[in-house]
């Protein structure tokens, strides 16, 4: 389902539609309900094949809003990667939302689950033969802040500053509390 508000595109996309993409009238109709200057929003099953989707979906949005610096896109999508994996991965989701938006000289990437495991995700050194344990430790190198909040619900949100301009200096992993959320970035 394709919509536009005031405050941006959001889109959901169901099971089907991921397993058919891009074949289907929601990715044919895409490009079309992105506008610029608007944030944008992906609502999608937890199934491993959502992250490339999200991926295209979040590409598609960077063009539409010009933002063309190769760092900055290169970091917005390794968050988006990496955050969405982690959320199908370690969650009881059922269904996983990622957003951006801009938001001065940042373009903020968001990924909020439905909760599961008492887990608080946060940048780990993992040990040579560890084959998992890495992304969020590439994630904080690659971008300004990273930081999450639980949510009233019970639904955690992971959430990353990226500088538009491909700056790379990092202010470390901050955690908020939902009574903070408005501080967050």
């Amino acid at each position: 389902m394709l919509s536009t508000t005031r405050s941006g595109a959001q889109i959901t996309l169901s099971p089907r539609e991921i397993e058919q993409w891009p074949r289907t009238a929601a990715a044919q109709t895409l490009a079309d309900t992105l506008s610029p200057g608007r944030p944008a929003s992906f609502r999608v099953p937890p199934l491993e094949r959502s992250v490339p989707v999200c991926r295209h979906l979040a590409r598609l949005w960077m063009d539409a809003e010009d933002i063309t610096d190769d760092s900055t896109r290169s970091a917005a999508l390794l968050v988006i990667s990496e955050l969405m994996t982690n959320a199908i991965i370690h969650t009881n989701s059922l269904s996983i939302t990622s957003r951006l938006r801009k938001a001065g000289g940042w373009l903020l990437v968001e990924v909020q689950d439905e909760g599961g495991p008492v887990f608080v995700p946060h940048p780990r050194r993992a040990g040579y033969a560890n084959e998992y344990g890495r992304g969020l430790a590439l994630v904080a190198r690659s971008v300004q802040a990273l930081g999450t909040r639980l949510e009233t619900d019970g639904g955690r949100t992971v959430w990353a500053r990226v500088s538009l301009t491909g700056s790379r200096h990092a202010e470390g992993f901050q955690q908020y509390s939902p009574k903070d959320q408005r501080s967050s970035p």
